[in-house]
């Protein structure tokens, strides 16, 4: 019987192409300093293809601030069917250096079976995957679907809580679909189980009131970047291991990951040391990272004989499983100011934070689940971890207690999220749609 599926899917595919090249060519970037305008461009072009694929009541969810929006549709209720409610986001990372793409970020190309382009895999496929599922029948699934597609999730979180909490009667369901995840390896179905959280502050070191002179003063006297240099340093000790005391850290026991492997994608250059100890899973989705992400110091060709006064750094804490956001970011806090160097002075700004999450993928809706994504697929789903962060995921499991939410996606190995060449292969888009139309049936036939 599942077979109809497949193949209704199958005869999709050229449609759900030229829908995702629609949507990847709209550079709807939500970050601040870009115009808001793509980004409204491209919840429009949303709002028409869920419309299309057979959704009622599509329109777009307006923000507090007025840019942004997210986009909302439905289908009827099912009686006796539980709620599914499906996820992604259509905004989209900044392009980096274009100079070093193949081909233009805003101008799909595909290329061996892969299509390349800004938002391609991060997440503008989870828009078309959602829509095909739901074309395999024609917009009226034996389960009821809600779906919401977010207009801001690269950019920030503060509107997070208006648009699930401030929408709570309207999005409450039984299960979530979050397809902002993807697979192991190509071709090898997965579930994420975990994500890590994050948490982040800006630091300052002042030794002087003003710059002086380098050759008349120095010695004696430490710059700022030397003293924001040697309080960084502290964040690791000698093996490379999270030096911040009072994080938690935990086992992990899914999919393994290869070192070999994860340095070549990764692209660590040779005799680059790996850090910190452990496996490399759990190095990755059950420990602390601690990373430096900018600093803010006088660049090289502005640079002339003075000591550096202050220096700034921005430092990001992701956490694990099991660890409170709050009182990470108070432990990076207390340690930046327990290592200050040199009596310099230190000013720390808290910045923003997110909850670490972890699914107990267990009970029949996990089930019908791996069950629907090992027939898509023709082989057994796995489960993997993730190094980054998804606030929604923590916050529907507050608001909507007992859902359960399914982190899957279409992005594979060589997706080159948030970087450079950014891809999806669209046979990965192809067998996803089809395990999230098998889904819908499968959790139809558990009822609620």
């Amino acid at each position: 019987m599942d077979d109809d599926l497949r193949e209704i899917v199958a005869g999709q595919m050229p449609g759900v192409r030229a829908d995702l090249e629609r949507l990847v060519r709209i550079p709807s970037i939500a970050f601040p300093g870009y115009e808001p305008q793509p980004v409204r461009d491209s919840a429009e072009a949303t709002a028409e293809i869920l419309a299309a694929a057979g959704l009622s009541s599509v329109h777009l969810i307006e923000l507090p601030t007025g840019e942004h929006p997210a986009v909302y549709g439905e289908t009827p209720a099912v009686p006796g069917a539980p709620a599914v409610l499906l996820y992604a986001h259509h905004d989209v990372q900044p392009e980096g250096p274009v100079d070093e793409w193949d081909t233009p970020p805003f101008e799909p190309s595909v290329r061996d079976g892969r299509m390349y382009g800004r938002g391609t895999s991060d997440d503008k496929c989870g828009i078309v995957l959602h829509a095909a599922a739901l074309k395999a029948f024609g917009g009226a699934p034996p389960v009821t679907v809600k779906v919401l597609i977010e207009g801001e999730e690269e950019a920030g979180t503060d509107n997070l809580p208006f648009l699930i909490e401030g929408h709570r009667d309207l999005l409450a369901s039984d299960v979530a679909v979050v397809a902002d995840s993807g697979n192991w390896r190509r071709g090898i179905p997965t579930l994420t189980t975990t994500l890590r959280g994050v948490v982040d502050c800006r630091v300052e070191v002042r030794v002087l009131r003003k710059a002086v002179h380098s050759g008349a003063y120095g010695g004696p006297i430490p710059d700022a970047l030397s003293a924001l240099s040697r309080l960084l340093a502290t964040l690791h000790d000698d093996r490379g291991n999270v030096a911040i005391s009072g994080l938690a850290s935990g086992p992990w026991d899914g999919v393994d990951y290869p070192e070999d492997g994860f340095r070549e994608e990764a692209g660590v250059l040779p005799g680059v040391a790996s850090i910190g100890e452990g496996s490399v899973a759990e190095r990755l989705w059950t420990r602390p990272a601690v990373s430096v992400l900018g600093i803010d110091a006088p660049r090289i060709r502005e640079a002339s004989n003075q000591l550096v006064p202050v220096a700034r750094a921005k430092v990001s804490l992701r956490i694990p499983p099991g660890q409170d956001a709050q009182k990470a970011l108070d432990a990076l806090t207390s340690h930046l100011e327990a290592n200050a160097p040199w009596g310099a002075q230190l000013e720390v700004e808290p910045g923003g934070e997110g909850e670490p999450f972890a699914v107990q993928a267990e009970g029949e809706v996990f089930g019908a689940a791996r069950e629907a994504m090992a027939e898509a697929w023709g082989r057994e789903t796995v489960d993997m971890g993730s190094g980054g962060s998804i606030p929604l995921v923590p916050l529907l499991s507050r608001t909507f207690p007992g859902i359960a939410v399914l982190l899957f996606g279409a992005s594979d190995e060589l997706s080159s999220l948030h970087s450079v060449n950014e891809s999806v292969d669209l046979g990965e888009v192809e067998r996803a749609a089809l395990a999230e139309a098998l889904m819908f049936r499968k959790l139809a036939a558990l009822g609620r």
